[in-house]
């Protein structure tokens, strides 16, 4: 009965996780955004610390576990248990970190580590606390949360997936994100969550008293209500009459299987000359394929640079493709002779290379070997693939006749919003993602890889172009909606086809106004970090003081 009663919520704990995945495609049930992170937080409530921080670590297993079973799909298969494995593991332990960090910031003044029940410790603590101590709280707990979210996308580089992503179809929420980057919804929901929690904790400390529930959720719904107005004050500033430039995205959707397959590359080709002749057939201004798209690398390659520079003349059209590139280094030998790219070229109308693009953040474990560099034995595993060199400067591209800026991202390097911040420079247009999703098959991974991507456009008031192998191929505006987000007559966003969109130049924009986050970077979330590590030591010094503390008598009145 002992071992159940330890159990028994550490398997709710997981259940209360799979809650946070629900808030994502393809299940897209948001709401649950703003209870769970509140749920998991009591669960994980304990006297022991391990035990909290446990409790959140199988909170985040369940999210991570089910929000990205797409890595199961990768045609190696024990590569793709291993990434799955370690992609939900590593997160979960940022969960963990959170809820432990929640509940050592808990400012109750007398903590109790008897054997009680949540309910029975949990209202006794609350009643210890002042006013401004149980409002406070919520808010160092959504700093907090913030904090996890921005050490995850630079610390351990897997995929970051952001809980203000949830929101992604609330545009008047999202647009806070030109201020505070898409921290900060992850704030707002986190904060108005762990109000909820409490406000039912003040239930039952206090009873059911209105003023009191009131006073508990009305700062945290005063603070939506604001952003909310801000973001409908936002979307009145985008100027319609901007310039546009009529872009051709070919979705050739070749399985990832027959990419690895030498026979299969005439063939490829060929279904990418095929889909380009009928959209160019449309004079487009610029005709963009995917991530990987040629089965040769084009600088080496003399039959598809010539069938290329045939197709781009015949239409006048500027052309950006992705494709594997290549260096030699001087006077290295052996596998470090050849420094490998994963790349991206632009090509003018007749035919000429103006200009590429090496991606700079790479997968780990699928395009580097974590370690290499310290311990060499690790490169013989470069026959997994995992042998690239990042790339050491970004991708801005110039188009001449029509003009436009655009700077170019491969892969998932849209989803850091600090680093496609860097990436471009005030006279940018838009942003141009090269994605193959296609190594997850038709899964949730191209859905999840494209909400949690459009935040950078509300975030640099820059529209954001895809362009995928298969899956979410289209554009997103600058206040987050996503466009051509289906083929012509079709509800299939996996299908081999092209699609004709029309995006506005922001660099031409009448009155353009570059938000807070484009010039400032992550203040708010820099922010958050030095809020909680103040709390932190004042946290520590109050702890230390109670150990210091001569007698009961003296804890009393020191509590006042």
């Amino acid at each position: 009965m002992a071992i159940q009663k330890k159990i028994a919520p550490l398997v709710f704990s997981f259940l209360a996780g799979t809650l946070f995945a629900a808030a994502f495609p393809k299940f897209n049930l948001p709401c649950l955004a703003w209870l769970t992170p509140g749920l998991v937080l009591w669960l994980a409530h304990s006297g022991s610390k391990r035990l909290t921080f446990w409790s959140g670590f199988l909170s985040g297993l369940g999210c991570w576990l089910i929000m990205v079973y797409w890595l199961l799909l990768i045609p190696f298969r024990w590569y793709g248990l291993a990434a799955y494995l370690g992609q939900s593991g590593v997160a979960a332990a940022y969960m963990g970190g959170w809820c432990w960090l929640c509940w050592y910031l808990w400012p109750a003044r007398k903590p109790d580590l008897r054997p009680n029940t949540v309910l029975e410790t949990l209202p006794r603590q609350w009643r210890s606390m002042t006013v401004w101590e149980r409002l406070g709280w919520p808010l160092l707990c959504a700093a907090a949360w913030v904090v996890t979210e921005m050490a995850l996308g630079r610390l351990v580089t897997g995929f970051p997936g952001f809980l203000g992503a949830s929101q992604f179809a609330w545009l008047g929420l999202i647009q806070i994100s030109s201020f505070t980057g898409v921290y900060g919804v992850s704030f707002l929901v986190a904060w108005v969550s762990v109000s909820l929690f409490c406000a039912v904790l003040s239930w039952f400390a206090d009873g059911f008293r209105p003023r009191l529930l009131l006073r508990q959720m009305l700062p945290p719904l005063l603070g939506l209500a604001g952003v909310l107005c801000f973001g409908q004050y936002e979307m009145s500033r985008v100027d319609e009459r901007s310039p546009r430039l009529k872009i051709a995205l070919v979705q050739p959707a070749i399985p990832q299987r027959a990419i690895w397959d030498p026979s299969e590359k005439t063939n490829r080709f060929a279904k990418l000359l095929q889909l380009s002749q009928a959209a160019l057939a449309e004079k487009p201004d610029l005709l963009v394929w995917p991530e990987t798209a040629l089965p040769e690398m084009i600088t080496r390659d003399q039959f598809t640079q010539d069938a290329i520079v045939k197709l781009l003349q015949s239409h006048r059209a500027w052309m950006v493709l992705g494709a594997s590139d290549y260096e030699s280094r001087p006077g290295a030998a052996g596998l470090n002779a050849t420094e490998w790219f994963n790349g991206a070229f632009l090509i003018n109308p007749a035919g000429e290379m103006m200009a590429r693009y090496h991606k700079r953040h790479l997968v780990p474990f699928g395009e580097f070997m974590p370690g290499a560099r310290w311990f060499p034995v690790l490169a013989r595993l470069r026959a997994a693939g995992a042998g690239l060199t990042p790339g050491d400067r970004p991708g801005l591209f110039q188009l001449t006749e029509p003009t436009a800026r655009f700077s170019v991202l491969i892969c998932y390097e849209d989803l850091f919003p600090h680093e496609v911040r860097q990436c471009q420079d005030p006279q940018t247009d838009y942003l141009l993602n090269l994605t193959n999703d296609g190594w997850f098959g038709d899964s949730g991974a191209q859905w999840l890889h494209a909400v949690n991507a459009l935040f950078r456009a509300v975030e640099l008031h820059l529209p954001l172009v895809r362009c995928c192998n298969n899956g979410i191929t289209c554009w997103v505006d600058t206040c987050g909606r996503l466009h051509n987000v289906y083929p012509p007559g079709s509800k299939n966003v996996y299908e081999a086809g092209y699609k004709l969109v029309e995006v506005p130049l922001a660099g031409s924009e009448s009155g353009r106004h570059p938000t807070f986050y484009r010039q400032y970077g992550d203040v708010f979330g820099w922010g958050c970090g030095v809020v909680i590590a103040v709390a932190g030591a004042q946290g520590l010094n109050r702890r230390r003081g109670r150990k210091a503390a001569p007698s009961g008598k003296a804890v009393r009145k020191w509590i006042g």
